[in-house]
């Protein structure tokens, strides 16, 4: 008897490349996998324990509120570069200080043809 796709929970799990939420599928054989397009990403769980864990950590993630808590990440440290518009997660030695003062000026874009510089009042001015 087959399950209706309307019954059915969709089981979601990050990309490990784009951190994008993305549904995890089975195989024929009853085996875990999952698929981001955009990355052009594959992931096979194959071995059995790997499995139980991978079950584990998808199961973790919807109990945990995972979702909700990478949202806040995202918005708390993802920011948009003004000049390029490309994002890009704020690490430490993207920090911008002016050469003079030493005062903090922004994040530089990580794209070293961009030369842009974002700041994070810039990104509340455009949630609001």
């Amino acid at each position: 008897m087959k399950t209706s796709l309307l019954n059915r929970k969709t089981r979601l799990f990050p990309c490990c490349v784009c951190r994008e939420p993305r549904e995890v599928r089975t195989t024929k054989k009853g085996k875990p996998y999952m698929i981001c397009d955009p990355c052009g990403m594959q992931m096979f769980v194959r071995v059995e324990t790997g499995i139980r864990r991978f079950e584990a950590m998808i199961e973790a993630a919807d109990r945990d509120d995972v979702w909700g808590r990478m949202s806040k990440l995202q918005r708390r440290y993802e920011l948009k570069c003004p000049k390029c518009e490309k994002k890009f997660w704020l690490t430490p030695e993207l920090i911008k200080t002016s050469w003079v003062s030493g005062t903090f000026e922004g994040y530089r874009c990580p794209d070293a043809d961009c030369g842009g510089i974002a700041k994070e009042e810039d990104e509340d001015k455009e949630a609001a």
